[in-house]
């Protein structure tokens, strides 16, 4: 029986498993968060573009003033 529980003692190979569980989860945490504030970022500067060729496309659309 003592020597049971000596193995058991000794067996980590669930600690091990739970640490790379670990690390895989902070990954994920770390993706997800450096994902959002890209995707931000991205939208935010695909919206400027998109309204600066709208207003470009307006003003060349519209006829010069004539004098």
């Amino acid at each position: 029986m003592t020597k049971l529980i000596r193995k058991l003692r000794k067996n980590e190979d669930g600690a091990t498993a739970i640490e790379y569980g670990l690390i895989a989860a902070l990954i994920a945490v770390v993706l997800v968060g450096t994902l959002t504030a890209l995707g931000t970022a991205l939208d935010d500067l695909f919206g400027d573009v998109g309204s600066k060729i709208e207003g470009a496309g307006e003003q060349a659309a519209t006829p010069p003033a004539t004098p």
